[in-house]
């Protein structure tokens, strides 16, 4: 199978050197959909060099490069076709505040390959470390349709229960038309974003967009709303891709605050609200 699960799993980490810029985190916001309405106080800690804040959600795209899902497929063992992969999850715990300027070191080491019948699922983490110690542990899910059924463990059931009860709070974000094409500018240029052939072969009607950008939105809705909009409150941010987004549509975030943590559920106006984001959950101080 073009997953070797042995060879994956004992394959060495790999380490990279990236860094990044205030200009590439600025980037980043806008890509999420930050500077709306362009001079408001609260958007320029987001857009403005002297007052830049970085939210943590950046630190999926910080130094640039192949993102998770990608990099993923350049592992030892992993030989599949881009059109036949999806991100399933991405989960995030940053370890202190992300800084606007830093160099850093990147491990990635697949640490699981699930066997999901249909598909193979396989776990991308990535630590990253500055001079001054470590600054986040990721995990993306990485799901290649078709590469199951070799008799593996099936992992942890990606289902979450449902919420039951009215939200806290629940904020629209609409979504450009060209979001995606923005976004791609951060180093995610999987062509099933801006190109119409390559989404119809992997099964779209048209391109959709990144599932870590709705990722970074819903995040960045969380802490306006519910943190004040303090990024160094949050701790982590998990969620998992329950469907895809289209440029152009108004995303619905329901919020649910608890003790230390708000449940989210993302749902795309213009479907009915047909899932976007489930089981998603921000730990904030």
């Amino acid at each position: 199978m073009p997953v070797d699960t042995a060879r994956a799993l004992a394959a060495a980490p790999r380490t990279t050197e990236i860094s990044w810029t205030p200009e590439d985190v600025q980037l980043y916001h806008l890509g999420i959909g930050a500077g709306v309405p362009a001079t408001d106080p609260r958007e320029l800690r987001y857009t403005l060099e002297s007052r830049l804040h970085v939210l943590p959600s950046f630190a999926t795209v910080a130094g640039g490069g192949a993102p998770g899902v990608i990099a993923a497929l350049s592992m030892p063992g992993v030989d599949v076709d881009l059109a036949s992969v999806l991100h399933g999850a991405q989960s995030l715990r940053v370890h202190r505040p992300l800084p606007v300027r830093a160099t850093a070191t990147r491990t990635d080491r697949i640490t699981a390959v699930h066997d999901k019948g249909k598909a193979a699922v396989l776990v991308l983490r990535s630590d990253a470390a500055d001079a001054d110690g470590l600054l986040w542990t990721a995990e993306a899910q990485v799901y290649v349709r078709g590469e199951g059924g070799w008799g593996g463990d099936r992992g942890p059931s990606a289902a979450a229960p449902e919420e039951r009860g009215a939200p806290d709070r629940t904020v629209e974000r609409p979504l450009r038309e060209d979001q995606a094409l923005l976004y791609r500018l951060t180093g995610d240029l999987n062509p099933l974003h801006a190109d119409p052939e390559f989404a119809r072969r992997a099964g779209f009607d048209r391109p959709v967009l990144h599932g870590l950008c709705t990722y970074g939105t819903t995040l960045k809705a969380v802490v306006d709303t519910l943190l004040d909009g303090d990024v160094t409150r949050v701790r982590s941010w998990t969620a998992r891709f329950a469907g895809v987004t289209y440029p152009g549509e108004t995303l619905r975030i329901r919020m649910w605050r608890g003790d230390g943590a708000v449940r989210v559920a993302v749902g795309a106006v213009e479907r009915g609200d047909a899932p976007v984001l489930a089981g998603a959950t921000a730990e904030f101080t």
